[in-house]
């Protein structure tokens, strides 16, 4: 997105698949600069500043498709000495070693990475290492900086697609929001489902009191959210192998699911509590990975990528006895472009477009016949 110029009229702008969850003031920094931290907060303590018609706050996590309503700038006077863009930071040779060794695929359009748990995504307050801050070090023979697209919580590993030009990352952010785009993930539960194989529909809002940093299922107020999931095996009734797939693209979703149906995620003691930790020698860092990733590339042809576990993770599956082989070996289902939100809306707007011709066809007939 280019820097907005300074402007009397008052502006909305779609929040993209890229900033999904992120803090509102951290949408300004990224995509306003010109509005300081000061700025947003007057406007918001004035009621100016709106997200989808509801007065919003700088510390708000906004959702893909939502709109900002932005009011307009005021122009700087002139004993306002404008401040100094602040450059990001070199990186040092070990950070560029460290993000080269992540790349497990690259093209000209995009890069994949299989991003390590503990790793943040992009920044936010007391995180100051993240993907977003190694992005300089994936140039490679590229003149611009790669665009991040989608993103994974901190402590979930595994494929992140990241576009290396603005083409590409128009291109796969309307793949995501599509929900053509397919992701695999990886966990292990606590305990087994008595059902092997479902559809988990509970829509998911934020927390209140928690800042937006936490969710959970309102089926009321919240955002619609479905996932689908399959055991793989099972570890008598201890704990299962799961595969998931994400059909929204909601914050925490597969963790807030998961834990909503009794089945916490293994080491995630945010939704899950103490239930989501095993004895026995397993570790108590979170148990979800992003196996794989396919979507359309941009100059046809498909990305199908898998990444391979971290070895907490694998350690864990070795010591359960689950067998990799036989997750992988699962077919992965095509999307129907017609099953989509996108796919829906287009069938629905044709929809419309035919009745009205219909009714017209009758009013034309009628006056005929008269």
């Amino acid at each position: 997105m280019s820097k907005t110029p300074i402007t009397e009229d008052v502006r909305q702008f779609k929040v993209a698949a890229d900033d999904d969850g992120i803090r509102l003031d951290r949408w300004f920094k990224r995509h306003l600069p010109d509005a300081s931290f000061n700025v947003v907060s007057r406007w918001a303590r004035t009621g100016q500043l709106r997200v989808d018609g509801k007065r919003a706050q700088p510390g708000d996590r906004i959702e893909m498709g939502q709109i900002i309503r932005v009011p307009p700038l005021e122009a700087p006077t002139a004993d306002k000495a404008k401040p100094a863009k602040r450059e990001r930071p070199q990186l040092s040779d070990d950070e560029t070693e460290f993000a080269q060794s992540l790349v497990i695929y690259k093209d000209a359009a995009a890069l994949v990475l299989n991003k390590p748990p503990g790793l943040a995504t992009q920044g936010g307050t007391k995180t100051d290492r993240h993907v977003d801050g190694l992005l300089d070090a994936l140039e490679f023979e590229s003149e611009g900086r790669p665009k991040l697209v989608h993103r994974l919580d901190k402590d979930t590993s595994g494929a992140l697609l990241v576009a290396r030009n603005a083409r590409a990352a128009a291109f796969f952010a309307k793949s995501f929001s599509s929900r053509t785009a397919r992701k695999v993930y990886w966990a292990i539960i606590a305990g087994v489902p008595s059902i092997e194989e479902g559809l988990i529909d509970l829509a998911i809002a934020k927390q209140p009191g928690t800042g937006g940093e936490k969710m959970y299922v309102d089926e009321k107020e919240g955002s619609p959210s479905r996932t689908r999931y399959r055991v793989i095996e099972r570890a008598g009734n201890r704990a299962a192998f799961v595969e998931l797939h994400p059909l929204t693209g909601r914050t925490h979703q597969l963790r807030v699911h998961m834990a909503a149906i009794g089945h916490p995620i293994v080491g995630d003691g945010k939704y899950g509590g103490p239930e989501a930790f095993l004895t026995g020698g397993i570790s108590r860092k979170m148990h979800l990975h992003a196996r794989r990733i396919r979507i359309d590339h941009p100059d046809g042809g498909q990305i199908d990528q898998r990444a391979e576990l971290p070895t907490h993770f694998a350690e864990s599956l070795a010591h359960l006895g689950f067998d990799t082989a036989e997750a992988d070996a699962l077919p992965l289902d095509d999307v129907k472009f017609s099953e989509t939100p996108e796919g829906k809306r287009r069938a629905a707007a044709h929809a419309a477009k035919d009745r009205r011709k219909e009714r017209k066809g009758e009013r034309r007939g009628r006056r005929d016949r008269a």
